[in-house]
C-alpha cells in the first residue's frame, strides 16, 4: 500500500535522543529518524554503508581524520568500516537510510545498543 510519511509529525513522537525509529522500508533497508544530543559514541559497521540526512539542527560527523559538519538538507554518507562519532549541539533530527541489519552502535554493544527498533 502507497501512504506519505510527514517527517515533521513523526519528529515530534520522538523525544529521547539516540533512540532510532522506523517510518519506512525499502528494499532491504530502513529508513530511521532520530534526535540526536550531544555526543553519541565511537564504532564502525563491519557491512554497511550509513546516511545521515540533516532534517533540522545541526551535526558533526567525529572521524579519526577529521570532521565532516552538515545543516538541514545536507547529507553525510559513512562507507563501512569507518570508525565515526556522530555528534550534535545542541540537537539534530536527522534521517537515517540503511540496510536492515545496521545496529545503532555497530561493532559496539552497551546500554544505548537497541535491538528491536520502535516505529514513529
Amino acid at each position: 500500500m502507497l501512504h506519505k510519511v510527514n517527517l515533521a509529525e513523526k519528529l515530534v513522537l520522538i523525544r529521547e535522543p539516540w533512540k532510532p525509529h522506523v517510518v519506512g522500508e525499502v528494499n532491504d533497508a530502513l529508513v530511521k529518524l532520530v534526535r540526536f544530543r550531544g555526543e553519541f559514541l565511537w564504532h564502525h559497521h563491519d557491512n554497511e554503508d550509513e546516511l545521515f540526512l540533516v532534517v533540522s539542527g545541526r551535526m558533526t560527523m567525529r572521524l579519526r581524520d577529521g570532521d565532516v559538519s552538515a545543516g538541514p538538507g545536507e547529507f553525510i554518507i559513512v562507507p563501512r568500516g569507518v570508525e565515526h562519532m556522530p555528534v550534535a549541539e545542541p540537537e539534530a533530527e536527522v534521517l537515517l537510510f540503511e540496510p536492515r541489519t545496521t545496529l545503532n552502535t555497530g561493532n559496539v554493544r552497551n546500554e544505548r545498543t537497541i535491538e528491536t527498533l520502535p516505529r514513529a
